[in-house]
């Protein structure tokens, strides 16, 4: 659907991120909504999550190639906050992109909720 994200087809100039939500792709979709919602920090409007900043459908390895210029540590850059949505599953921290975005943040000195 026109080679681009969903978050892109609904706002084509882009939305300043609040919030950045990193998840390790091991949750269903009621998961990861009921946790992003309960968790959602007071006053924050805008997140960037990579299920919806990414085109899903795409090959998107020259994207990430190299990670500190990715979408991921752009997002995460313009965020003031990071929030780790857990799952049932296992810890976030096997994936090594959650690992990584979470030595952006402590480096970045975000808030981590």
């Amino acid at each position: 659907a026109g080679g681009m994200s969903w978050a892109l087809m609904r706002h084509p100039e882009g939305l300043k991120c609040d919030l950045f939500i990193t998840h390790a792709w091991q949750e269903g979709i009621f998961e990861f909504i009921d946790k992003v919602l309960a968790s959602w920090p007071r006053g924050l409007k805008h997140a960037w999550c990579c299920m919806l900043g990414l085109p899903q459908n795409l090959d998107i390895s020259e994207l990430i190639a190299t990670p500190s210029s990715s979408p991921f540590a752009h997002a995460l850059a313009f965020a003031p906050c990071m929030l780790v949505v857990p799952n049932h599953t296992g810890s976030i921290y096997t994936r090594l992109w959650c690992v990584y975005e979470a030595f952006l943040a402590y480096q970045w000195d975000k808030v981590v909720i």
